[in-house]
């Protein structure tokens, strides 16, 4: 990650939770200058609208926390399944945000059923970590990424047609090219994790 968009991110947490907390009006113009600052920033970082990044960082309300992207982890004799997103040539672990009121396992076993149609139980935790941001083609939250593997249930892999294209299994030496939603380091420490039930969870 730059040191430009450490900077942006930090700004705009500092300003999201200033306005949060803050009664005092000098303040609250002085944390919404703080912010089209962060926005200022992370538009000549991805080439976006800085009027459009201001609205997204105006939408955050509430402490300014890392946001949950949970990806299901299903393997079977030594597959794991991939999903392809509609318009996307790369592949990823199935998953998403995490939605307010849902478990983690709620979440993670809900994305893999709609994006790979398949129905798995969530079993154990593989691995959270800190998103990497490099190739991002917009301007980035801050998001934690857990890995939960899962066990299937039913249903045969097929993708929804809205989000996904395709689900299949692939052979981990046979890997198709994946999705920056998936980056391949993440992907071999949570396999590895899978394959020994001994072996702690990944974190960073």
């Amino acid at each position: 990650m730059s040191e430009r968009v450490r900077w942006a991110r930090a700004l705009q947490a500092i300003a999201q939770s200033g306005l949060t907390y803050t009664e005092n009006q000098f303040d609250r113009a002085r944390y919404e200058s703080v912010r089209a600052v962060a926005a200022e920033i992370a538009a000549s970082l991805t080439g976006e609208e800085q009027l459009e990044l201001l609205a997204r960082f105006a939408a955050e309300t509430g402490y300014a926390t890392p946001k949950v992207d949970v990806r299901g982890v299903v393997v079977e004799d030594g597959r794991v399944l991939l999903v392809r997103e509609v318009g996307e040539t790369s592949w990823t672990l199935p998953g998403g945000w995490a939605d307010v009121g849902e478990t983690p396992s709620q979440a993670v076993e809900k994305e893999v059923l709609e994006e790979a149609g398949v129905a798995v139980r969530a079993a154990r935790i593989l691995g959270v970590y800190d998103r990497d941001f490099r190739g991002r083609p917009q301007w980035p939250a801050h998001v934690y990424k857990l890995y939960v593997l899962c066990e299937r249930v039913g249903g045969k892999p097929a993708g929804d047609g809205l989000e996904t294209e395709e689900a299949s299994f692939f052979a981990q030496d046979e890997l198709p090219p994946l999705s920056v939603k998936t980056p391949l380091p993440h992907l071999h420490d949570v396999l590895a994790v899978a394959d020994d039930p001994a072996r702690g969870a990944g974190l960073d």
